[in-house]
């Protein structure tokens, strides 16, 4: 709800922080590789650190330290006690020591920051703009297995923050009726499938998804000795009239559809449709904005869809569930289940109508 009662001095004080935003965020990324902030929590209980104290320890200037360290005083990160030493505040502590706040802010950082500076330009076209920091593709997922190690890293460490803590949970519920071939649509590393051999002894799983990727996680699961049940199918979904093989009994889909613009998505989804018999499960694992129990979650899924909008493909987002059920039904599939799993997530469980 909009808070317009809000005084104008804090409401300047507001518009302020967001004006200079990326200097905060980038003084707080130094912070963090520099060992400011670890090295200032590992003094909590001698009183905290002088600016002195830290420039020495870690062979940096108080000029450069002491320009990072205003700031994040003024940003509530730090702040300075009786004695005139530094201490972490609880956001600092959280900036520092938080799995989610750590995963977000590499993703910020490696993958999305430079490219955010095109979004204007990705509004106005559709297309993703600030893509062309990273590399030459159309869209990211071209690129995936080409990009630099650092922000490949980030990008799967976020991509797979958000999803590998509730695979034991959706397994439980993939896994009910005993599915002897499951389709792992946008398979991209072959967590998933691994760990469905693992999960159970006599699944098969087929992933389909582009070269680039399908080589990465076939080469995952030979690693995991795995090679004789998990197989792959290339496709590219944006091409016209894609198509997938019969035979699965389940089709999974984890965070693959916010991958894509509607249209698409309705293209997938009937897809799906064709290759499916009366029998086969479709589960569509997805994080709603409608659905979060926390503001700070749905904050989270709508930042996301902006680094959709600019760096991945330029039509896509985090979506209201609202959205899905209504292109499920027009693909001619029926929601059979609608199941909550984890903090953020839902499945829906779907078959042909």
């Amino acid at each position: 709800m909009e808070n317009t009662s809000l005084r104008a001095i804090d409401a300047i004080q507001e518009a302020q922080k967001i004006a200079f935003a990326p200097f905060v965020f980038q003084a707080t990324v130094s912070l963090r590789k520099l060992g400011v902030f670890s090295l200032i929590f590992d003094r909590r209980k001698k009183g905290g650190i002088t600016l002195e104290e830290l420039s020495r320890e870690l062979s940096v200037s108080t000029y450069g330290l002491g320009v990072l360290l205003e700031i994040a005083e003024s940003s509530d990160i730090v702040n300075k006690n009786d004695l005139g030493n530094f201490e972490l505040t609880t956001t600092g502590y959280f900036l520092n020591y938080n799995e989610t706040v750590n995963v977000n802010i590499n993703f910020t950082n490696e993958v999305c920051y430079k490219g955010l500076f095109h979004l204007n330009d990705a509004i106005k076209t559709g297309k993703p703009e600030g893509l062309k920091e990273l590399g030459s593709w159309n869209t990211i997922y071209e690129g995936l297995s080409q990009l630099t190690p650092e922000i490949k890293k980030s990008w799967f460490e976020f991509d797979h923050h958000y999803s590998d803590a509730v695979f034991n949970e959706a397994q439980q519920i993939v896994f009910r009726n005993h599915p002897k071939t499951i389709f792992d649509i946008g398979g991209n590393t072959g967590k998933f499938a691994i760990s469905s051999c693992k999960y159970n002894e006599d699944v098969s799983i087929k992933i389909i998804d582009l070269p680039g990727q399908l080589n990465v996680a076939l080469a995952n699961a030979k690693k995991e000795g795995f090679e004789n049940r998990v197989s792959g199918y290339e496709i590219d979904w944006l091409k016209d009239d894609p198509m997938i093989p019969t035979g699965a009994d389940t089709i999974w889909m984890c965070q693959f559809l916010d991958c894509f613009s509607e249209d698409e998505i309705l293209k997938i989804l009937t897809t799906c449709v064709k290759s499916m018999t009366d029998e086969t499960e479709l589960l569509i694992m997805e994080t709603f904005t409608d659905r979060q129990r926390f503001d700070n979650a749905k904050f989270i899924l709508e930042a996301t869809s902006l680094y959709f909008t600019v760096m991945a493909n330029g039509n896509s987002k985090m979506y209201p569930a609202e959205v899905l059920l209504r292109l499920i039904d027009e693909a001619g599939l029926v929601l059979k289940e609608d199941i909550g799993v984890g903090e953020y997530h839902t499945i829906l469980v779907c078959k042909k109508k």
